[in-house]
C-alpha cells in the first residue's frame, strides 16, 4: 500500500515536467478566435497505459482575451491536467466583455 502511495506522489509530481513526442489536438468551436495556442503534452504515464480521449473544457476568458479560469467539464482525470495547463497559456483576441469559450482537447498516443 505504502509504495502505491509513493508512486502515485511521484507520478504527480513528475507529469507537467515531461515532454513526449504523442500529439494532442485542440479544437474550439468558439466565438473568439485564438490568437495563440499552446499545444498539451501528453502524460508519460497516459502515454504508457496507451489511453487516449477528449477532455471537454470551460476557459473563462478576459476581454483583453488573457484565459482567467479553466474548468474541467469532461475526460479522463490523467489527461485532464495537461489541458488545463495548455489551455491556460492561450490567447485570445480581444473583446468587449469576458466570454466562457467551450473547447475539446483530442488526446491520441500515435
Amino acid at each position: 500500500m505504502r509504495k502505491a502511495a509513493v508512486a502515485a506522489f511521484l507520478f504527480i509530481a513528475i507529469i507537467p515536467f515531461t515532454p513526449t513526442n504523442c500529439r494532442a489536438q485542440e479544437s474550439a468551436e468558439n466565438a473568439r478566435k485564438v490568437l495563440i495556442k499552446t499545444q498539451a503534452a501528453y502524460p508519460i504515464m497516459a502515454q504508457s497505459m496507451n489511453l487516449r480521449g477528449v477532455v471537454k473544457l470551460e476557459a473563462q476568458v478576459e476581454p483583453n482575451g488573457t484565459v482567467k479560469a479553466v474548468t474541467v467539464k469532461g475526460g479522463h482525470p490523467i489527461l485532464a491536467q495537461s489541458a488545463v495547463t495548455a489551455v491556460g497559456h492561450w490567447k485570445f483576441e480581444p473583446a468587449a466583455h469576458e466570454t466562457k469559450e467551450m473547447i475539446e482537447i483530442k488526446f491520441d498516443p500515435q
